[in-house]
């Protein structure tokens, strides 16, 4: 008996290089609504999830951080933002849901055959001024 949930976690590898071609509307929404559907603390879903698809955007979005260079040649890149915490949870509950969400949606990106991997940011201000976010 094949196990897919094993299967997935097993398998499943970090793709930093990406065909040129655009993602299937559909897609996209399947892997959003698995990153939706992730649990959080208290179920409070303190996240955004920022869609971006402009190749120009996406290159500006590659300087970020140092590991976050491979998102120039993604069709598209999703940033799950979260408001600082303000005494509704800690912030490492809240980081722990962003990675909860993060791993949802790679895993339905690789059910689909989409490759993925997450970009590190550490030019949180850059990021912010990108992504229109305060």
């Amino acid at each position: 008996m094949t196990e897919p949930v094993w299967a997935a976690i097993d398998s499943r590898r970090a793709v930093r290089s990406f065909a040129d071609r655009p993602l299937d509307p559909a897609h996209l929404d399947r892997i959003l609504r698995a990153g939706r559907r992730s649990g959080s603390s208290k179920n409070r879903q303190r996240w955004d999830f920022i869609v971006c698809r402009d190749r120009g955007h996406l290159r500006e979005l590659g300087a970020v951080g140092d590991w976050a260079g491979h998102l120039a040649g993604a069709a598209v890149g999703i940033a799950l933002v979260t408001p600082g915490p303000d005494g509704s949870g800690t912030h490492e509950s809240i980081q722990f849901d962003l990675g909860l969400a993060a791993q949802n949606m790679m895993l339905a990106a690789w059910e689909l055959g989409i490759g993925s991997v997450p970009a590190t940011v550490y030019d949180h201000d850059l990021a912010r001024r990108l992504l229109g976010y305060p």
